[in-house]
């Protein structure tokens, strides 16, 4: 079933980015091109329903703190606004099935803001 699911999982990428190949401002609205449009983004949905009604699911790790269990950084980010560690882009999401990963999800990391500076002590003295 694992080896099964994480090739399902390559067809399932294959259809997102057909879908994310065409620009939101570029789509049809009317016609049998949209009904096109359309059943990718539908099918993608109910294979990804279908996986999950299989024990497997869909790791969603923006704004997680970064586990190397379940994550794989491909590159880091400056933002001073975040923890260092935090995940700030998924560039291909991952699966787990039960306990097991399947494919980590590969992301991008913060690095941080600046350190701040160490607060002064009181020494009771004065």
């Amino acid at each position: 079933m694992t080896s099964f699911a994480r090739d399902m999982l390559n067809v399932a990428d294959n259809m997102r980015r057909a879908f994310d190949t065409l620009p939101e401002d570029a789509r049809p609205v009317d016609g049998p091109l949209k009904a096109f449009v359309e059943g990718i983004d539908l099918t993608e949905r109910e294979l990804l329903k279908t996986l999950e009604k299989h024990g497997v699911r869909k790791i969603e790790p923006d704004g997680q703190k970064f586990d190397p269990n379940l994550h794989q950084a491909m590159f880091e980010i400056p933002n001073a606004e975040l923890p260092k560690g935090t995940v700030v882009q998924t560039v291909q999401a991952g699966f787990v099935i039960g306990d097991r990963v399947l494919r980590p999800a590969l992301v991008g990391v913060s690095t941080g803001g600046p350190k701040a500076p160490p607060q002064p002590t009181s020494s009771g003295e004065g």
